[in-house]
């Protein structure tokens, strides 16, 4: 398991020497919100709303937006079990909570958790077939609050179930999301398979097979994401994936291996954010917690105070 620290990131600005260096000044042009020509990713953090439980979307709207994120990224289930279920206006509401604090809804994660009757490799053809339909779904509902990326998390509705190869977890999964290709198309959602670590499942554990099954459904609406996370669950450091990978990572979650958010555990995001920085990264960089226990309110202020303090130095070391 490999943990990116400061040391390492050190030591590999000394190998790479001048060329490594990063003239943050030119960063900015172009980006997600509005294009300002001013370097840092200030404008591109997002947060997760599950943290906050059961809070109105109204107030974790005002309370995210005053921590200073400029989006807000929805699990579904938070919402209601099917989004089949909610109705166009009470979707109308949830975007105008969110678009009168002054926040963009960046899009879905957890797309299937706590649903049922929907699996991405299952045996089961009838099963896909109904995946792939509320994938659709899900594709609407995330345009219909301003979304335009779905993370494709949801390990047990995609572990490859007893007697599965991977050969054919891959060609049922690809066979899946081709289906619903052209509603993202004509949505302008795309899909990002998240990559989770053989922890957390058995099926697009790492990168490299996130990419393989994009790469199958060859489509410019399915795509990948990295999640600090996941990653060390991989054998090369974070910087190297965000290079390996730049041109297909679409979304990016941040955290702490230890289950909370960035600066609340023990890995340093400095070497992770010049990675961004190097590649260009204009998405959103949106913090998603699984541990609770410090509260809502710490974990969003902590989180995005921490990595204000990193954008900072690397300015200032720039």
């Amino acid at each position: 398991m490999y943990r990116t620290t400061r040391r390492d990131f050190l030591k590999g600005a000394v190998a790479a020497g001048a060329g490594a260096t990063v003239a943050l000044s030119g960063f900015g042009g172009g980006r997600l919100l509005g294009g300002e020509d001013k370097p840092g990713f200030e404008d591109q953090f997002c947060k997760c709303n599950e943290t906050f439980v059961d809070w109105p979307q109204g107030k974790i709207a005002k309370f995210v937006a005053k921590c200073g994120y400029k989006a807000i990224e929805i699990a579904p289930f938070t919402i209601s079990q099917f989004v089949t279920d909610v109705p166009q206006k009470r979707r109308e509401r949830i975007r105008k909570a969110y678009e009168d604090a002054g926040l963009k809804v960046a899009g879905l994660h957890w797309i299937l958790s706590k649903t049922e009757g929907f699996h991405l490799t299952s045996p089961d053809q009838d099963v896909r077939k109904a995946t792939a339909k509320y994938l659709c779904d899900l594709g609407q509902f995330c345009s219909d609050l301003g979304g335009d990326v779905m993370v494709f998390g949801s390990p047990k509705q995609r572990n490859l179930l007893e007697g599965v190869t991977m050969e054919q977890g891959m060609t049922w999964a690809s066979e899946v999301l081709k289906e619903s290709m052209p509603t993202m198309d004509r949505l302008g959602v795309t899909i990002a398979l998240e990559p989770l670590g053989g922890k957390e499942t058995n099926f697009l554990r790492y990168a490299a097979e996130a990419v393989e099954l994009a790469e199958r459904v060859a489509s410019p609406h399915c795509k990948m994401m990295l999640d600090c996370k996941a990653m060390t669950a991989e054998s090369k450091s974070m910087p190297e994936l965000i290079h390996e990978f730049k041109d297909w990572m679409f979304h990016f979650h941040a955290n702490d291996p230890n289950l909370r958010g960035p600066g609340m555990g023990d890995l340093d995001f400095a070497p992770i954010f010049q990675a961004l920085h190097e590649i260009d990264y204009k998405r959103w960089i949106s913090v998603e917690v699984f541990d609770y226990a410090p509260g809502a309110e710490a974990l969003a202020k902590e989180s995005i105070d921490y990595m204000r303090k990193i954008e900072a130095q690397l300015k200032k070391s720039h």
